[in-house]
């Protein structure tokens, strides 16, 4: 999942970025209301993180530009103003949900979670298809009950796919998931990822099947022969 940060706190946006990058996410950072708009004017985020006390256009005009441009993907704003006023005017501007600093980062994690899964219609923490289990809180994946060993960018192409399940999932999607300024990967290497995570599931009867010109879709099928039990 890519995130765009929006946060003008140089030490804050570290460690937010750190954070939410060894979870596992694609993390772009910007400093400003301004910068912010031109990202995504450029490119597609899952979620906006957006600090109010932005300098000249603050986070809370930033959230309702953003909706303004038609933009759905779901907004987690910052804020150290412990009032009433400011939240409510944060939410009903077309925020998701907002957090009080200083936060911790556990708690940041959930909430995204829980926005991302709000935002592609799952209601669980742990997503699965037939033998396919992942639990996005936990970190864990098992398939017909085994663990399932992962590299990072399996794991978010995995992710990707069982979000979408049983729909198909964009290639430019999933790009853009893996895809952070600070390190490009190109189209082709999206066949790498696919090709490990194929090679794990087919085993078990879930298969990764390829739809030309769009992208990748998980199925259910039997498992081979040799895999099932006597």
């Amino acid at each position: 999942m890519r995130l765009l940060l929006v946060e003008d706190d140089v030490m804050v946006a570290s460690g937010i970025k750190l954070g939410l990058s060894n979870a596992g996410y694609t993390v772009d950072w910007v400093g400003s209301a301004e910068r912010a708009e031109q990202a995504v004017d450029k490119d597609s985020f899952d979620l906006a993180i957006v600090d109010i006390g932005l300098p000249g256009i603050d986070g809370l005009a930033l959230t309702q530009r953003l909706r303004g441009r038609g933009l759905t993907m779901p907004v987690l704003i910052l804020t150290a103003r412990d009032a009433l006023h400011d939240r409510v005017q944060g939410l009903d501007l077309g925020a998701d949900d907002y957090m009080l600093k200083p936060f911790e980062l556990p708690e940041l994690l959930a909430r995204l979670r829980a926005l991302l899964r709000r935002s592609q219609a799952a209601t669980s923490a742990v997503l699965g298809l037939g033998p396919l289990e992942m639990d996005t809180a936990q970190r864990r994946v098992t398939l017909a009950g085994q663990p399932m060993d992962l590299g990072p960018r399996e794991w978010t192409v995995l992710e990707y796919l069982l979000l979408q399940a049983p729909k198909p999932a964009a290639k430019d999607k999933l790009l853009a998931a893996l895809t952070g300024w600070d390190k490009e990967i190109t189209p082709n290497a999206i066949e790498v990822y696919v090709s490990r995570l194929r090679a794990k599931l087919e085993p078990a009867g879930v298969a990764l099947r390829s739809i030309r010109g769009f992208g990748y879709r998980l199925e259910l099928v039997a498992p081979p022969a040799h895999a099932r039990e006597p």
